[in-house]
């Protein structure tokens, strides 16, 4: 089911307030649209038995790779991670595939987050949404094609996914909040 822009937005408008106010405040009751998110998290964990059959699906078509959830609430998405194994050398900046199924709406994204490896510590340098180097295109196909396989989702084009919605998104805000950040995830770039 292909949803348009302007349902997307309505869908996430639901689920993150519009204004500074919604936002969760000390000492107050959080917002409706925190509520129902948390409410829809509560329904969708008790179907957490569907996304770890598919992130063991993964790993049986990913030999060479290691596969890891990176879920976490309130982010409005379940979201999985393809490494490759540390068994061989990695360059000094190297991918990782990121997939993420929405919980708000019948969509998922599959994008690219590049980092450098400095004394132990991953510093952050690029997030891809086209997915065309030759060390990630494999698992993102891969990710892409189980996830509609086994959810029936469509894959949120790169252009909707990077249009700015007037929601307040945990630490986003307008103008820099995106489609993206609402319907995933507001830190894109940070996985285990």
């Amino acid at each position: 089911m292909s949803s348009s822009l302007e349902q997307l937005i309505t869908i996430a408008s639901r689920y993150w307030p519009s204004n500074r106010n919604g936002d969760y405040r000390p000492g107050q009751q959080i917002s409706p649209e925190a509520r129902r998110l948390h409410e829809l998290w509560e329904q969708e964990i008790k179907n957490i038995n569907r996304w770890w059959a598919f992130l063991d699906e993964l790993r049986g078509e990913l030999p060479g790779f290691s596969i890891g959830d990176a879920t976490a609430t309130p982010d409005a998405c379940f979201r999985c991670v393809v490494y490759p194994d540390k068994g061989r050398p990695l360059p000094d900046l190297h991918w990782v595939v990121v997939g993420c199924v929405s919980i708000i709406a019948p969509v998922y994204a599959v994008y690219g987050v590049q980092f450098e490896d400095r004394e132990k510590t991953r510093v952050f340098r690029a997030m891809d949404f086209e997915l065309q180097q030759s060390e990630i295109k494999t698992p993102a196909e891969v990710i892409a094609r189980r996830v509609e396989a086994e959810f029936g989702f469509t894959r949120l084009p790169r252009e909707m996914a990077q249009m700015p919605v007037p929601l307040f998104v945990q630490w986003k805000e307008p103008p820099e909040t995106t489609l993206f950040h609402a319907l995933f995830t507001n830190e894109p770039e940070n996985i285990p």
